[in-house]
């Protein structure tokens, strides 16, 4: 699709009334459906489908097969991995019409949603967090956190770079990457010190 704002391939259905910002890029066989907001420089991989009214920040890295349910809000710089899907519905039927039910989804700034993830409608992924490879998140997620595991744990903590955070005696943990430093606070929380 020839636009000046943003690439489309030839194969993407983009339905009326979606907004896509300038330098995003949808390929093959995806679906973006009516009403919904995809940031600028997002890229949309294969056979991904964007229901309803979605929300997509600044630089969403979208792999292939992925579903994203009417719902979900992800905020920048936020990765989802190939195959991981949103639901919207707790109790979804065939016969019994829940589109009034649809429970909403944030994924915060930054955060990793791995490959082949669920993530149960109504729960947050809070900014940072890294949700690994095949996780079923049936919880909130807080900033930072490390999950995994269907039902998904806490593993422990991550950096804004994506490593896992070692706290010393005193509650301080650098990241190898960056040398930004964070702080293992009471409430089982992590802050940015640095």
């Amino acid at each position: 699709m020839v636009n000046e704002e943003y690439f489309a391939h030839e194969t993407a259905v983009i339905d009326d009334g979606c907004s896509i910002g300038r330098g995003t890029k949808i390929w093959h066989f995806s679906h973006i459906m009516t009403g919904c907001v995809i940031g600028e420089r997002c890229n949309i991989g294969q056979n991904v489908v964007v229901s309803p009214d979605v929300v997509l920040g600044n630089n969403v890295k979208v792999q292939n097969n992925v579903s994203i349910y009417t719902g979900v809000v992800c905020g920048d710089d936020v990765f989802l991995g190939p195959s991981c899907v949103f639901t919207n519905v707790l109790n979804p039927r065939s016969a019994i019409n829940r589109k009034d039910q649809y429970r909403k989804t944030m994924v915060g700034k930054g955060a990793t949603i791995g490959a082949n993830s669920t993530i149960v409608c109504g729960h947050n992924i809070g900014e940072y967090a890294f949700i690994g490879a095949g996780a079923v998140i049936t919880k909130d997620v807080p900033p930072y956190a490390l999950y995994v595991g269907n039902p998904a744990y806490q593993l422990g903590w991550i950096s804004k770079c994506g490593h896992r955070l070692n706290f010393d005696a005193n509650g301080i943990a650098a990241c190898p990457e960056s040398g930004e430093k964070y702080r293992l606070v009471e409430d089982n929380r992590v802050e940015v010190i640095s």
